[in-house]
């Protein structure tokens, strides 16, 4: 399974300043598997830590930040020789010895020449709580699911997948049908590694819907394992609206979906919770659509989009055929899962920030606006072929911007006033 993050490992090994790396992303999206295939493919040797099963190493950094000795005490326990740039070192779920997670700072300051990539699923959450963090000492990369691309990688499907990632739209628009095809096998199987994986070897969806809930399932556990237990319904109301909330026409989250009456300050520690871990994501609205998008963010007005299209499926059910033939029940919610599918690209697969922009007391809403080469574009999201566009082209009259995107199931197409981007080719944005 090739994941386009090595590319970045690689780079940040070949880094003549290399600091220390922290590799965050969910459980369940694949780091320890990317952070072992790094080792084996690119340095002699690896020593691998795992503080959630070696719990007995924790006291290894109780004593001192002694680097030599710190060193020394890993290879015993290894059984590995550890030597400046041939070793690559890993400390898994790092967040069980908040002593290590300070450690790292020192393995830049005074072992900067040893390679140490820490991760840890829950990370997010630690830093939150009181751990102190290496701010400035330590490089940071994010994994997510698969993406399209990797996911027509993983099943064989190299070849269409470069068409997308060298933008050859000619190509593209040629093998049409066979990317459609592909992509709503995406939105049913999503990007999570082991579900990749099976219905790379089974191709029984029965199966992969198993995983999803098997791995839903593994979530949900966590809330109860990780969070004081006044908080644990509030986290499990937030996660289970997530499909409701994306099935709205105006998607911005509203806590009274959730509890009548409900406010944002009762669930502000479940939403960060569930943020910290990577099981959800928040975009911000904004109130102008001018650069630099941040400066304009309203925190208090967001959307949450889930960390994958696949489990947002498994979570509202959603049926293999309904997705691939479509159905008049399932045609409101198609629109939600395209949303899903189109920020999880651009997370993934772009170094764009999202954001979203409407009108005070106006339905009219730009899907998302990112924030290009010094211009704001925007992007409308379409679930179809159906190529109107009234709430972009009401923002283009107002705005008038350089660039305006939409993208849908249509090929790709210029126009006067915007582009139309194919769902499978959207992180060429």
């Amino acid at each position: 399974m090739d994941r386009f993050l090595m590319d970045n490992l690689v780079e940040w090994k070949n880094k003549k300043n290399r600091k220390p790396l922290i590799l965050k992303g969910a459980r369940q999206v694949g780091k320890t598997w990317l952070m072992k295939r790094f080792g084996e493919e690119y340095f002699q040797n690896m020593v691998y830590i795992n503080f959630d099963k070696d719990a007995e190493l924790q006291s290894l950094f109780d004593k001192d930040y002694d680097m030599k000795r710190i060193l020394f005490e890993l290879s015993v326990f290894s059984k590995e020789r550890i030597a400046p740039q041939k070793t690559l070192i890993i400390l898994d779920e790092i967040q069980e010895c908040p002593r290590a997670i300070s450690a790292v700072k020192y393995f830049c300051e005074d072992a900067g020449e040893y390679a140490v990539i820490a991760a840890g699923s829950l990370l997010g959450v630690s830093m939150h709580s009181g751990i102190s963090f290496p701010v400035g000492k330590v490089n940071i990369m994010q994994l997510y699911p698969l993406s399209f691309c990797e996911f027509l990688y993983a099943t064989g499907e190299k070849r269409f997948a470069d068409l997308i990632r060298n933008a050859d739209f000619d190509s593209m628009n040629t093998f049409h049908d066979k990317l459609i095809e592909f992509l709503k096998k995406y939105y049913y199987i999503g990007g999570m590694p082991e579900v990749v994986n099976e219905f790379v070897e089974s191709g029984d969806v029965i199966d992969v819907r198993e995983i999803q809930n098997n791995i839903i399932a593994l979530y949900e556990a966590d809330f109860s394992k990780h969070t004081p237990v006044n908080e644990v319904p509030r986290i499990r109301m937030v996660w289970d609206s997530i499909p409701l909330q994306l099935a709205k026409e105006n998607k911005k989250f509203f806590f009274g979906q959730m509890k009548k009456g409900a406010r944002a300050k009762e669930f502000e520690l479940a939403i960060e919770w569930l943020a910290d871990c990577g099981l959800i994501y928040k975009v911000n609205r904004v109130s102008k659509p001018f650069v630099p998008l941040k400066s304009y963010q309203q925190l208090e007005s967001f959307k949450i989009y889930s960390l994958d299209i696949g489990l947002l499926g498994a979570m509202s059910e959603l049926d293999m055929g309904s997705i691939i033939d479509g159905n008049r029940i399932f045609t409101e919610f198609k629109g939600a899962l395209t949303e899903q599918y189109v920020f999880q690209q651009l997370m993934a697969e772009t170094d764009y920030t999202p954001y979203y922009y409407s009108e005070t007391r106006s339905e009219g809403e730009i899907d998302f606006l990112i924030q290009k080469e010094g211009i704001v574009v925007p992007v409308e999201v379409k679930a179809e072929e159906n190529l109107r566009a009234k709430s972009l082209k009401v923002y283009c009259q107002k705005f008038s911007p350089d660039y305006a995107v939409r993208t849908s199931m249509s090929g790709f197409r210029e126009q006067e006033w915007l582009t139309n981007i194919p769902l499978y080719a959207v992180e060429n944005i």
